[in-house]
């Protein structure tokens, strides 16, 4: 009993360092996909939200919601369409996307993170609170031709970046869906990557985390023993070119690589199934997924 007693002591000692380090500063955590259909998997994740807050990091919760709206899109008998991955949104879709993805999901996380002993605050337009301005989304064409048009879907062009340090300051977590509105009070679904993305770039954060179903980058994508922890944004690029990463780890690489040239510290690709993967990431040496720096830096003093 006492050796375990030592032992967690030990794991306090290792996570002091990091903890220093990393007081103060502004995290970005995109929540979305089947994660937001395991329950058991949001409690840890949001006790970790809580933890980080409570030690002075300041977290920011940007979330999709794709499963749970296609469930209220099929309840409307509603066929969901896509295009190049992105789901197209006409007027009765933007309606449900809003109602679940602003209205309950956002309300339900910010509740969950208060129900645990942390404080939250929804940022959304139900709330009279939304941080997110943009405009409508137009894809280019491979082909060459006319711009395609995926409805109400929008990219974010400014972050209230005054609203969301304000409650970070206090000790709040602000919990944002990934909608905008544009100048004229139209409304927009936006990828929550990319939305996770302009928040962390505006905000000047520490890290942005990508909660996956995956544990991270890894030399043979079907083998999880053989991830790769760390990596630089040039050896990240080569593992492109090798063919090393491919397929749909490509695109998300690539933009963890994008968000990084924008003043992001440091971006993370972790498997949030894993109890406490959060914590284990951030305050751990050897962490449990991928972080992708600009250049490697040594690790703190104990």
């Amino acid at each position: 009993m006492v050796n375990d007693a030592i032992a967690k002591a030990d794991t306090l000692i290792e996570a002091m360092g990091w903890i220093r380090r990393f007081r103060g500063k502004t995290t970005v955590i995109k929540l979305g996909g089947s994660l937001l259909e395991d329950e058991e998997a949001i409690q840890h994740l949001l006790v970790d939200v809580i933890f980080m807050e409570t030690v002075g990091m300041r977290p920011v919760i940007v979330h999709g919601g794709g499963p749970s709206i296609n469930r209220a899109m099929d309840a409307a008998q509603i066929t969901p369409q896509w295009i190049n991955g992105r789901r197209v949104t006409d007027a009765a879709t933007l309606g449900i996307v809003e109602r679940v993805l602003a209205g309950e999901l956002n309300s339900h996380l910010a509740s969950e993170i208060e129900r645990l002993g942390g404080r939250a605050v929804n940022l959304s337009f139900e709330s009279g609170n939304n941080v997110l301005s943009g405009e409508k989304l137009l894809l280019p064409d491979e082909g060459g031709g006319a711009p395609i048009d995926l409805g109400f879907v929008g990219h974010v062009t400014k972050v209230d970046r005054a609203t969301i340090e304000s409650l970070t300051y206090t000790s709040q977590v602000p919990v944002i869906p990934s909608m905008c509105i544009d100048a004229l009070g139209q409304k927009y679904n936006v990828n929550a990557d990319t939305a996770a993305m302009a928040v962390a770039e505006a905000l000047g954060a520490e890290k942005l985390i990508f909660l996956s179903d995956v544990n991270g980058v890894r030399r043979d994508k079907r083998d999880p023993s053989t991830i790769i922890h760390s990596l630089t944004a040039a050896e990240a690029k080569q593992l492109i070119a090798d063919k090393v990463i491919d397929a749909g780890m490509i695109p998300k690489v690539e933009a963890c690589l994008s968000t990084l040239n924008r003043g992001v510290g440091k971006v993370h690709i972790i498997d949030g199934r894993l109890r406490h993967s959060l914590l284990l990431e951030i305050y751990t040496t050897s962490g449990v997924g991928t972080e992708i720096v600009q250049n490697r830096a040594p690790a703190p003093q104990q």
